[in-house]
């Protein structure tokens, strides 16, 4: 199970969070992508408590804490603290009691501060933790946006993934990632491909070295990230016995789960993979517009088959 520390979550600028009181609590572990509202939780029902999530006091919460007696609301905050949330965000800016924060220091839970409203806080929280806690893998490969595909091309090392990458790059295709392409699922079944920071927009290629990317054909020429839709592999000529030569086997690779559609590309001298690579991806936009054009032909083929096939009816005789 992936989780998140409430420090790397405070870390998030877009968040704009600052901390009230920390300690303890900022080394605490996140490991839900979902948020929750206090306000039930405030009235004494915790029946459906989850201390792995964010807790939020927005305005309403706010307000309900205003309206009570200093004991009583002294006592509801210890009795949700003492729960141990995972972190309690405040949100619009709001002004915190000294109460919460003394009750929240004592419990060792992070309190925090946002000037965000509380939809616009919890459409980008949702945001954050989704893409932190999301299950991720790594595999060895090429990632382009080819036509606005995003191919995930696979093979041995030495095939020629890099190279093909780099014409692709020239012919005003986007590339992603080289060698380490880190992958995380997006529920229910989206896989988002992006290059490991250390080695983001760079590319290599034998007989020059690592290359930038990003700096030799400027910032169009990469993306950061890009969903995989595509998986091609390309494999040695003499290895290719078994290639599907009509489009109808239809095979997958699978990836955390995720099923996605899987070509294998003979290389040999001579051969133009990446023109291969492109009709690869226009083709690949055609089927997911419902069209196939080799199951068209196979069911042209077979109406023609089928009609050369029938009787004649016979002429009547005088």
């Amino acid at each position: 199970m992936a989780l998140l520390k409430v420090e790397d979550f405070l870390a998030a600028g877009e968040l704009s969070l600052q901390v009230l009181v920390g300690g303890a609590g900022l080394s605490r572990a996140i490991s839900s992508e979902n948020l929750t509202n206090c306000g039930l939780h405030l009235t004494g029902f915790f029946e459906h408590f989850h201390p792995e999530r964010i807790h939020l006091l927005g305005r309403a919460e706010q307000a309900y804490l205003a309206s009570l007696p200093v004991l009583q609301r002294v006592e509801r905050l210890r009795s949700l603290l003492e729960k141990r949330p995972a972190a309690l965000v405040v949100s619009a800016g709001g002004e915190v009691p000294k109460d919460v924060e003394a009750i929240a220091a004592e419990r060792g839970v992070a309190l925090l501060l946002t000037p965000l409203e509380e939809t616009e806080f919890v459409a980008r929280a949702a945001r954050v933790l989704q893409e932190s806690l999301a299950p991720t893998t790594t595999v060895h490969g090429v990632l382009m946006d080819v036509f606005g595909v995003g191919i995930l091309m696979m093979g041995e090392s030495g095939i020629g993934k890099s190279e093909v990458a780099l014409d692709l790059i020239l012919r005003g295709h986007r590339f992603i990632a080289d060698d380490v392409v880190d992958v995380s699922l997006r529920p229910p079944a989206t896989l988002i491909g992006r290059g490991a920071e250390l080695i983001q927009h760079h590319i290599e290629i034998r007989g020059l070295g690592i290359l930038n990317v990003k700096d030799l054909f400027g910032v169009a020429a990469v993306r950061d990230q890009k969903k995989i839709e595509l998986v091609v592999e390309l494999i040695a000529w003499a290895k290719s016995e078994a290639v599907d030569r009509t489009g109808l086997d239809e095979k997958t690779s699978e990836i955390l789960g995720v099923h996605i559609p899987h070509l294998q590309i003979p290389v040999s001298p001579g051969r133009n993979i990446t023109s291969i690579v492109e009709v690869a991806a226009r083709n690949r936009l055609l089927q997911m517009q419902g069209i196939h054009s080799a199951k068209e032909f196979q069911e042209k083929l077979l109406k023609d088959l089928s009609e050369r096939a029938a009787p004649s009816p016979e002429g009547d005789v005088e």
